[in-house]
């Protein structure tokens, strides 16, 4: 086997496969391995390898390839659910980092300048954000694993989620992983460079970590969660309905002020059958607190469609309250099939939808009407909690505590449940509100303002109510006045690098009259001009 200079692999078949596990590398940081420390070296590999292409064509494979085995290992849970439409799917979102290894082989390759170094350490994160914001995009399977957020247990990382979001997180992980490939290849004086921005990396940080603004408690409202576990078989909506109810009645008498059911805790055979709301009343009388629970069945909306909703439903002492969230951002394939017409053959292969569900056309703050301070919930359902900006906007509309309902008993023993619940901790931080993430089947976990874990979660091998002090607070963190600043930066710096090199390249080319270089005769001669 030919190697190129650095021991870096020649065959295109051993650098495609070297390729597609430098990509995969990444995905050992999230939950469940949870490796996170791993995150801020795990590029490193990759960024080597694309460094080392010889051609931009090469550089553009390796950074394909790359995003395929990065998209597959976070993902690969979906396999047993989208079997070759992961393939697919991962081919098609890959191509996003094909013109980000153009982006790193043109900045790191060869020997950098200081000034390159610098371009790079700013260009190559830049990049890399770019692809997570296109690829959050709800067709495109939205913002589940973002690299940031997997340090959703580091709380430095998460009072810089405070200040730009899980997109600051994450340039600051991809400008750390670019320094290191500087410090370990690059000559003097990029290599002085590297250490410098590494350097500037944590003062950065250490900074936000003592001035960025942070909120400030307020009291607890007392939250129970209720996860009745695997329910599987005939008679399994009852059946998880009853052991909801039973769970439930173990929290009365402990001063709760809400009781949350995870995603789909009541099915279409209960939610048509009247019995259930004077049922949930009962249970909203014995516990002295209201229920929010969510139904997958048909309904009509407000605005008088019919059809399947995934809803977040108030229930209290008198049945429902009237607050009902009908869930907007769906799951492709498991939620709705894109262009069905087209690829609605994937029900035949895969666990996908049958029948798309419709979605809501607003998000929803609720308030307990029988609440005495007047608690306001902002509920989200599934992996509504990927999206930074569903979180935000519950919180600018008054939410004081975001209540992510789900369900992924289809992925019970592989790493979804934990990612999911991951997601928790950064939309907390965030937004300075704390979250409860209540599931059927676990992983329930809640957090605090900064993110912070409050008591302990509800595993996937549970069934049980949990009860918990849920910190309340108020304030606005700088994410949640500025939003996605972090993003545009990392566009006008990405603008700004197009520009420098359009500049470069037109002072590069001749102006227009310039005589040429002389052409010589046979003779040597300078060939005598035309009249």
């Amino acid at each position: 086997m030919r190697m190129r200079s650095g021991g870096v692999p020649a065959s295109g078949w051993v650098r495609g496969a070297a390729a597609l596990l430098a990509g995969a590398l990444p995905a050992l940081a999230f939950p469940a391995p949870s490796l996170w420390w791993l995150g801020y070296a795990a590029l490193v590999p990759w960024l080597l390898l694309i460094r080392s292409a010889g051609t931009t064509r090469r550089a553009a494979l390796d950074g394909w390839i790359g995003g395929i085995g990065f998209i597959v290992a976070v993902h690969h849970w979906l396999m047993p659910s989208l079997h070759v439409f992961i393939v697919l799917l991962a081919a098609l979102v890959g191509l996003l980092w094909a013109p980000w290894g153009v982006l790193v082989q043109r900045l790191l390759g060869g020997a950098p300048s200081a000034l390159r170094a610098t371009a790079a350490v700013v260009a190559v994160p830049s990049g890399w954000l770019v692809i997570e914001l296109v690829r959050s995009w709800e067709g495109l399977g939205g913002p589940w694993g973002l690299l940031g957020a997997s340090q959703w247990e580091v709380a430095p990382a998460l009072r810089v989620a405070s200040v730009g979001g899980v997109w600051l997180v994450s340039l600051l992980v991809v400008a750390v992983n670019t320094a290191l490939v500087l410090l370990t290849t690059a000559r003097s004086p990029a290599r002085t460079t590297g250490g410098v921005l590494l350097v500037v990396c944590a003062l950065a940080v250490g900074g936000v970590w003592a001035w960025a603004p942070q909120p400030v408690t307020t009291g607890t409202a007392r939250i129970a969660v209720v996860q009745p576990g695997v329910v599987a078989g005939p008679g399994s909506v009852e059946r998880r309905l009853a052991r909801g109810e039973e769970l439930t009645r173990t929290v009365a008498g402990r001063g709760v002020d809400l009781v949350v059911w995870g995603e789909s805790s009541i099915g279409a055979g209960a939610w048509r059958d009247p019995e259930t709301s004077r049922r949930l009343a009962a249970l909203s009388r014995e516990t002295g607190a209201d229920l929010l629970v969510n139904v997958d069945a048909r309904q009509t909306d407000g605005s008088g469609r019919s059809g399947i909703f995934k809803s977040a439903v108030l229930v209290g002492p008198a049945g429902p309250t009237g607050d009902r969230y009908d869930k907007m951002r769906l799951v492709p394939f498991g939620e709705y099939i894109p262009a069905r017409s087209l690829l609605g053959w994937a029900t035949s292969v895969g666990k996908a939808a049958g029948e798309d569900r419709l979605r809501g056309d607003r998000q929803v703050v609720m308030t307990l009407p029988e609440n005495d301070r007047r608690l306001r919930i902002g509920p989200l359902v599934c992996f509504e909690s990927a999206f930074p900006d569903m979180s935000r906007r519950l919180t600018r509309d008054g939410a004081q505590v975001l209540v992510a309902q789900s369900a992924t008993s289809t992925f019970q023993k592989s790493w979804a449940p934990a990612q999911h619940a991951s997601l928790g901790a950064l939309r907390a931080a965030e937004n300075g509100r704390p979250v409860v993430h209540a599931t059927l089947t676990g992983i329930s976990a809640v957090y605090g303002p900064r993110g912070e874990r409050v008591g302990e979660p509800l595993g996937t091998q549970e069934s049980a109510a949990a009860v918990y002090d849920v910190p309340l607070a108020h304030g606005t963190t700088l994410y949640g006045r500025f939003g996605d600043w972090a993003v545009y930066a990392a566009l006008a710096a990405l603008a700004a690098l197009c520009a420098a090199e359009g500049l470069r390249a037109v002072r590069r080319r001749p102006a227009p009259g310039t005589p040429g270089r002389s052409a010589r005769t046979a003779h040597g001669s300078p060939e005598r001009p035309e009249h």
